[in-house]
Parts: C-alpha cells; structure tokens; sequence
C-alpha cells in the first residue's frame, strides 16, 4: 500500500520542518508498552519509576495500540517550527469530543478488535476523558520527560532540522526525501510514502495547506497519521539517536590541531561533527556548560565554528575551514 502527496511548486515551497514536544510525548508512550525496540531504551528504563508513580500511568499505556499506533489526535501538527509543549496540548483539549469515538475506533479496532476497557469506560463522557488524557499527558511530561530527557532529545532533534535543510539547500527535495528514509520516494512532483497501515492505496494533495516534516525519536521509519482524513504531515527517525544512549566518547582531535588549538577547543571541534548545543556538548566532553561557552566563543571569533538559533536553542557547528582541519 503507498499514501501519495501531490505537491505543487507552491506546496513544494510551503513545506517546513518541525520540533514538536508534543508528538515525542505521545510517542514516547511505545517505550513502555514496547520496551527494547529503541536504542535508547537504557535511558526509559531509568526513568520507568517516576513514570510507573505517575496515577495516570494506566491511562497513558491504554492510548497505544498493540501495533504501537497512536490516537491520530494525539499528534496535531504544529502551526510553527519550534510549538510550545502547553501550545500544543492545548489543540488536544479543544479536540471536538463528538468525533472522539471515531479516533478510537480507528487506532485501535483494525488490530485490536476492541477500545481498551479503561477508555471504553468514557464512552458516554468524552469531553472528560479528553480533559483526563490531556492531564496526564501534562504531568507525564512535567513529571518524567521534560527534566533529563528532553534537552538531550531537542538537541538531536533540531540538529536532525539543521543536517536536512542543508541537505534540501544544496541538493533539492529530490534528495532530501530520499535522506529521510528508505520509505520516501519522490517523482515528478508526488511523494510516496510505502506504508503497512490504512485500507488501500491514497491520494493527497495538499493544495496549499504545507506539507510538515517533523523528526521523531520513536518511529521505525517515516509514518504519517492513520485515519482517512490525513493531514499533510510526515514523521521520520532523527539522525543522532546514538547521543541519546548515554555517555558518548568524543572522536580523538588530531594531533597537530591540540598543538595548534590546545587539547579542548580541538576536542570540541572534533566532537562537532553535526550542529550541537552548548549543554550537550559539555554533557558529552564531562565539562561545564561554562567551560565549553569560553571555547566555543574563541573558536567562533576565529571563524571556526559558526552558531545559528533554533527556537529556543543556539547550535554550532564546524565552519568549512574547520572541517579542513580536523580532516575525514
């Protein structure tokens, strides 16, 4: 089965990306009903005690499918490039309620014949279990994501953003989609998504509505939303998911850049080998974030690292010359 967008030059033109936390809320929710399937995997693990001591436990492992699909209204697709996680979740409490039934019925009948019995149970209350879903998904990601997860997860998220438009700059959509996944394929202005959900074959064009890519950390491969009103939007499997794993050992600097540069600032460089932020950077080397600021703002004033802003985050990267420096 393949899902085809049908993108116009004004469509082409009008995708952007995205770093929504509300969608690596949702998704995140697969780590406890499909624990190991990640590579990241070590890290839920640690977090499993305050998310088992959350009340609503239950009713955030009720929202995954057994084939690990999600309520497609879970997942609205963010407006802006950097949403806000309260923005975000306040699109799910405006859900219409009147349509939740449907959502379910979606997600979970195909695979799981039934609703699990814990939404069921809201059947006739819908606008309450909304609220209660909206809930838990606030506390779930207060209480056990937002703290350490996330700033490591951002951080490889956005840096995902920076590598592909860079890749869509100096080499078209033909190769960005290509990047993104084994999945895409893009021909003569339609892009085909090969999937294993969904009855049949479809048909979208996106007539001007945008067409959203978002990075995720828990996807297989690229997805988009399930039910038949699909929105123009396409999840894919961020690059970097080894950073999330837990200590990383920085790649050795050659020898003549610490003569050069000095021990630090060369192991900062070689450590850059994709667009990173500050505290990031200083989790990996063991370092304060102080410190790696002081290098990072001589390495900047010398032209070897160039520094843009993302939403809330400052990434750096290596400049041209830099990379010559610290060679292959």
């Amino acid at each position: 089965m393949v899902l085809r967008f049908r993108l116009g030059l004004a469509d082409l033109a009008a995708t952007y990306f995205a770093c929504s936390p509300l969608q690596e809320t949702v998704l995140s929710l697969r780590m406890w009903t499909h624990p190991g399937q990640y590579p990241h995997g070590a890290a839920f693990e640690a977090m499993r005690p305050a998310f088992e001591a959350l009340p609503a436990a239950p009713l955030l492992r009720a929202l995954i499918a057994s084939n690990k699909y999600v309520p497609d209204f879970l997942t609205p697709r963010p407006s802006v490039p950097f949403p806000d996680f309260r923005a975000e979740l306040a699109v799910v409490r405006a859900f219409e309620p009147a349509r939740l039934r449907h959502e379910f019925a979606v997600t979970f009948l195909p695979h799981d014949r039934a609703v699990p019995p814990l939404l069921a149970s809201f059947a006739d209350r819908p606008a309450e279990l909304i609220g209660d879903i909206a809930d838990a998904l606030e506390q779930y990601w207060t209480q056990v994501l937002e703290p350490a997860w996330w700033p490591r997860a951002r951080s490889v998220l956005h840096a995902d953003i920076v590598h592909r438009s860079r890749v869509l700059a100096e080499r078209g959509a033909a190769a960005l989609f290509a990047d993104l996944d084994h999945r895409l394929h893009w021909t003569d202005g339609v892009l085909t998504i090969d999937r294993n959900w969904g009855d049949g074959d479809q048909d979208i064009r996106v007539d001007r509505r945008g067409l959203a890519l978002l990075p995720t950390c828990f996807a297989r491969g690229a997805i988009t939303a399930i039910g038949p009103d699909l929105t123009p939007s396409i999840s894919y499997l961020a690059r970097g998911q080894g950073n999330l794993t837990g200590p990383v050992d920085p790649p050795p600097a050659p020898q003549a850049l610490e003569q050069l540069l000095g021990a630090p600032k060369a192991r900062l460089l070689a450590l850059l080998q994709e667009p990173t932020a500050t505290t990031e950077l200083a989790r990996r080397l063991g370092v304060t974030p102080g410190a790696v600021s002081q290098h990072l703002a001589v390495l900047h004033a010398t032209r070897l690292v160039t520094r843009a802003r993302y939403g809330r985050l400052v990434l750096y990267a290596r400049s041209p010359l830099a990379d010559q420096l610290v060679g292959p």
